[in-house]
Order: structure tokens, then C-alpha cells, then sequence
């Protein structure tokens, strides 16, 4: 790993696998940088490693200030903290089974060696598959299941990726950090998947002609949506009521904005915006097999019960 992986912890489970996020680009919905959190959270992973920043971070660019620099604070002259760049690796799970969650922060410099270090600790720990997150902003319904884009690193598996209710991207245009490992991945026969939720946000200019617009900043219907796939991909058994529950207030959340604004600012038509882009929209749920077959018997059950 060149010395920028430190680990001191090296558990190997008979099977294994790696969910990874950034603060990247690529973050509507604080997709990539909210829900590795939410799973260390989750599943109590502890720390077993991180990735040193040396070479991946500039310190400064003409005209960015406060962006790129590192964030300090003093007292009376003396340095008490300084915040720097985190790439740390977690881990979940025990011998039969574990889950590496890597938190991170996307890398100005030197891509090749920062996704190489991260596909190190994925062979090290024979991970069996590393499954890559990320968020991207689009016009779609908030109240219907999101859509989800998906890339993979080896062509032979795509056949097994089309049970889980993705479009396969056409996408051309710069590329992303979680697109960059897949790219890194082939090579060393890696098997990567990134997967990309579609996030609801609205422009209302062309409606008003003035700038405004309305987002989800924690799509956690999005984040759902994507644990739901990946819990099924991965046979982990994540109870996910809870972020069901927090899905649901999102949903609520927006009925409330949606109606304020059609309230306070008639000329947005936010009704007529929303009805066209409805129109439009072609949902596709995730129904993995033994989700019909709990939905079957419990249809089943509630007509014996009438």
C-alpha cells in the first residue's frame, strides 16, 4: 500500500465486502458523504485503519481562500485544534461475515495512487465486492421510489446487476471519484459496482423567469432506496425501519414545502411543474423476490382473515 494505508486491525471473515463514500461532487442528497456514516452508526463498525492525506490535497488555488485551506483554531496565540483531510476505513460484522465501510474525502491529486491504496485494502481483506455511492441531482418525483444509475468494473456483471432495478449509464462528461475506482478496479479483477441515486430537485426560472429552486439536501428515501439493494446484495440482514420511518418524513417534509410555495408564490404553477414532470416519470421499484413473496402472504393472510 506505498504507506498511505495504515491498518492495525486485519480481521478476515469468510466473506467479506466493502461499501465506500466521499465528500465528492457527486453528493446530492448527501448520498455518498451521509450514508457510509449512517452505517457505522448502525452497525457499531469500529475503526481499523485510515489513509494518510500526504499528496492528495492542495493546500490552496488562486481565487478558492477558505475552500481548500485547512481549518484552525487558536487560543491566546497557541494552536489547540487542526482539522485535516479524513479517509478512515470501519469495520462490521464477525468471522462469518464482515462489512468495511470507507469514509473519505474525494482527493485533488494523484487519483491513481488514492483509489489504488483503496483497492489494497479491498484485496488484503478479500472483500468480494466493493459497492461505491454516490448522488446526482434531477427532475423527478420526490414522492415515488428514486432512480438509480449503476456502473460496474468487470463486463461479466452486468447480467447479475439487472435484478436490482437499475439504468445502466450512458453518461459522458467529467468523470467521478466513485466511476475512477471502477476504471482502477479492472485491471486487478476488483469487482466494483457504483451506484448512483437519482436526487428531486426543482428549477422554477423557467416558470417565473427569476431564480428559483427547491432540493433535498438529505434524501434519506435515496438512502433507503440504496441499502435496500445493497442489504439484498450483500445478504447483511440491516434492519432498516428506521430509515424507512425517515424516508417517509421526507416525503411528508416536502408535501409541506410543496404547499407552502404554491401558497406564498402562485406564479411558480409548482402543481402544473410537478404534474408534467409526473407525466414523465416512469418508476422503478426494487422488488427483489422474497419482498413479493412476503407482500403475496400478507395479502394472502389478510383475505383469509376477511
Amino acid at each position: 500500500m506505498e504507506n498511505a494505508v495504515k491498518l492495525w486491525e486485519r480481521p478476515l471473515a469468510a466473506e467479506t465486502y466493502m461499501i465506500v463514500g466521499w465528500e465528492q461532487w457527486a453528493d446530492a442528497g448527501s448520498i455518498s458523504s451521509g450514508l457510509p456514516g449512517y452505517l457505522v452508526q448502525k452497525t457499531g463498525a469500529h475503526r481499523i485503519g485510515e489513509m494518510s492525506p500526504a499528496g492528495f490535497y492542495l493546500f490552496q488555488a488562486p481565487g478558492t481562500h477558505h475552500y481548500l485551506r485547512p481549518q484552525v483554531k487558536l487560543e491566546a496565540g497557541y494552536r489547540r485544534e487542526m482539522d485535516a483531510k479524513k479517509n478512515e476505513f470501519f469495520l462490521a460484522g464477525d468471522a462469518a461475515k464482515g462489512l468495511v465501510i470507507f469514509r473519505g474525502e474525494e482527493p485533488h491529486l494523484d487519483v491513481d495512487r488514492y483509489c489504488d491504496a483503496i483497492l489494497d485494502v479491498a484485496q488484503e481483506l478479500r472483500v468480494r465486492r466493493v459497492a461505491a455511492l454516490g448522488g446526482v441531482y434531477g427532475s423527478m418525483p420526490y414522492d415515488k421510489d428514486r432512480e438509480v444509475s449503476c456502473i460496474y468494473s468487470l463486463p461479466w456483471m452486468k447480467p447479475g446487476l439487472e435484478k436490482y432495478a437499475v439504468r445502466f449509464s450512458d453518461y459522458e462528461g467529467g468523470v467521478t471519484i466513485g466511476t475512477y475506482l471502477a476504471h482502477r478496479a479492472e485491471p486487478r479483477n476488483v469487482e466494483v459496482v457504483v451506484f448512483y441515486g437519482f436526487v428531486p430537485a426543482y428549477d422554477f426560472s423557467q416558470t417565473v423567469g427569476e431564480a428559483q429552486g427547491l432540493r433535498i439536501e438529505n434524501d434519506y428515501r435515496a438512502w433507503y432506496e440504496l441499502l435496500r439493494r445493497l442489504d439484498h446484495m450483500f445478504n447483511l440482514g440491516i434492519g432498516l425501519s428506521d430509515l424507512r420511518r425517515q424516508s417517509e418524513e421526507v416525503t411528508s417534509s416536502m408535501d409541506a414545502k410543496i404547499a407552502e410555495l404554491s401558497r406564498t408564490m402562485p406564479k411558480l404553477r409548482i402543481k402544473d411543474y410537478l404534474a408534467k414532470i409526473g407525466k414523465e416519470f416512469t418508476e422503478t421499484p426494487f422488488l427483489p423476490l422474497d419482498d413479493v413473496w412476503e407482500r403475496e402472504l400478507k395479502d394472502l393472510f389478510a383475505d383469509q382473515e376477511k
